[in-house]
């Protein structure tokens, strides 16, 4: 299991941190969770639920022979 940073997050979905964050707000995005059990601001999302995500998003586009 691999944690992605924000800036990693960032590249790899194409998003900036802000709207990430809305669409975690909103329900629409994984969210991230804190790294340090003790505090801190470092924070993470789990890649694999990035990537359904993504792949999620990508299952709603339309089928290329049925583009316009």
């Amino acid at each position: 299991m691999r944690i992605l940073r924000p800036k990693e997050t960032e590249a790899k979905v194409g998003l900036c941190d802000r709207e990430l964050r809305d669409l975690e707000r909103e329900g629409l995005f994984p969210r991230r969770f804190p790294l340090n059990p003790n505090g801190g601001r470092a924070v993470g999302h789990l890649e694999h639920e990035v990537d359904e995500w993504i792949a999620a998003r990508a299952a709603t586009r339309e089928p290329a022979d049925q583009a316009a």
